[in-house]
């Protein structure tokens, strides 16, 4: 069986990667709707070499925008909300975590999670608020939380009412969510480096892309 080492830490949550991007105009929910909009679950199913696989659902998405700063109006929020989950075959272990693209009058339904530079913020709870200091044609990565595959393989984040400020965009924010997994049988990241045997399994689950007009 071969083995494989990748130099890999975790960063910690609320993390966020920001990264300059062309300014695009994009049409969306209006700051007066009350009601959640309800977004499409996602699944994903990511296999290795030797027939080891991880599974990856999306479900009870939604996310509706708020109001922010009062009499800022450059100021724009929205809440989330979802369940993300994974099953790992038999022997496998890895890691499940949660992410979301956010962008500043920038379409972010084409955007992955390879972008550079970061800053650090911190996540305290999955209920509470984040702001995010992001102007017009920026695009943030947002690290919200991870969580370890159990010994029975499984693992599951629940969002309840996370809310996002942007108190500098002037404009629009489109948003989308991106559940990373990562895995392999002996998963280990001991001394800050994915190890395991077999095949390195990694996939990314994007979610609908939402904006905030």
């Amino acid at each position: 069986m071969s083995k494989f080492s990748k130099l890999g830490l975790r960063r910690a949550a609320g993390a966020v990667a920001i990264a300059s991007a062309a300014v695009v105009g994009l049409a969306g929910m209006g700051a007066g709707e009350a009601s959640a909009v309800k977004l499409p679950n996602g699944y994903k199913n990511a296999t290795g070499i030797d027939g080891e696989s991880i599974q990856t659902w999306r479900t009870a998405e939604s996310a509706y925008p708020i109001p922010t700063v009062a009499n800022n109006p450059a100021s724009r929020g929205f809440v989330i909300s979802g369940t993300y989950s994974g099953k790992a075959s038999a022997g496998v272990g890895g890691n499940l975590a949660v992410k979301y693209i956010i962008g500043c009058q920038v379409d972010v339904s084409g955007i992955t999670l390879d972008l550079s530079g970061a800053i650090s913020l911190t996540a305290t709870t999955l209920s509470g608020s984040l702001g995010l200091p992001l102007k017009p044609g920026q695009v943030a990565v947002v690290d919200i939380t991870d969580k370890d595959f159990s010994d029975s393989g499984v693992a599951a984040v629940q969002l309840s009412q996370l809310s996002f400020n942007l108190n500098q965009c002037g404009g629009y924010a489109s948003a989308r969510s991106a559940v990373k997994t990562i895995g392999a049988k002996g998963y280990s990241t001991d001394d800050g480096k994915v190890s395991g045997e077999g095949t390195l399994i990694q996939s990314t689950l994007y979610g609908q892309p939402f904006t905030i007009g």
